[in-house]
This record gives structure tokens, C-alpha cells and sequence, in this order.
């Protein structure tokens, strides 16, 4: 493994919940071994991203009651293509090469379960999303 590898793999969290055995399909255990790793790192990052999101689009989020703020969050992630493509680059760019290789074999399901996840991510932090940033002067 060359050294970019080994780096971008000592810095992603550990889940314990997230294991990977024998019965998984290799979606599941790419999920579980690359994918919530590497999403539970780019947290923060995510939640920024989404709150300019927000930002750009007038902070009408936070005049949603909380069923539309959810789907807010889920037509964000799955309908709008920018924003969705941006994402993904943010989670893509954390792969090794040797995960993008596996990734690019299946892309279009494991697609799917990197969006829900960072839905997931994004929807357990919307306590974070309650209010506006201040701007700085």
C-alpha cells in the first residue's frame, strides 16, 4: 500500500457497529469498511456545506416546520445534481485508489447508500440547522 493510502486510512474513524463478515454482500462491506468511515470524518465538513447550502438559497430552511426541513434535506441530496455531485466528490476524494477501484465496479448502488448515508448524517444533526450563522463584519 503506498503511502497516500495508508494515510487517508490512520486518519478515518473506527465504528465499531460498522463490521464486515463473510455473509455481506461487497456493497455492504464497502459501506461499512469505506464508506461510514470516511462520511463520519467528513461530518463537519458536511454540515457546513449544507449550511451554505442553505445560505445560497435564501435560509428559507429555517422558516420549514421540521417535516419540511427533512425533506429539504432529502430533496437536496437526491434531486438537486450539484449539490449531490459536490458531495460525492467530497467523499470520492477520500478513497484510495484500490477503493476507487472497487467503487467505480458498482457505482450507481453504492451511489445510493453514500447519499442515504450522508441524508442520515445530515437529518441527526439538524438541531445544528436551527438557526442561521452570523455573519462577520
Amino acid at each position: 500500500m503506498n503511502d497516500r493510502s495508508t494515510n487517508l486510512k490512520s486518519i478515518r474513524p473506527v465504528i465499531a457497529t460498522a463490521l464486515v463478515n463473510d455473509n455481506m454482500s461487497a456493497d455492504e462491506c464497502f459501506q461499512n469498511a469505506t464508506l461510514r468511515p470516511i462520511i463520519k470524518m467528513q461530518n463537519h465538513l458536511l454540515v457546513m456545506v449544507f449550511r451554505n447550502y442553505i445560505d445560497k438559497r435564501k435560509n428559507v430552511f429555517y422558516d420549514l416546520s421540521l417535516p419540511k426541513q427533512l425533506a429539504y434535506i432529502e430533496n437536496a441530496i437526491h434531486k438537486d445534481m450539484k449539490f449531490r455531485n459536490s458531495v460525492k466528490g467530497m467523499i470520492i476524494g477520500q478513497f484510495t485508489v484500490e477503493e476507487y477501484e472497487l467503487y467505480i465496479q458498482n457505482s450507481s448502488a453504492l451511489n445510493k447508500r453514500m447519499m442515504n448515508i450522508v441524508k442520515e448524517r445530515l437529518v441527526s444533526n439538524i438541531q445544528v440547522f436551527t438557526q442561521p450563522l452570523a455573519k462577520a463584519i
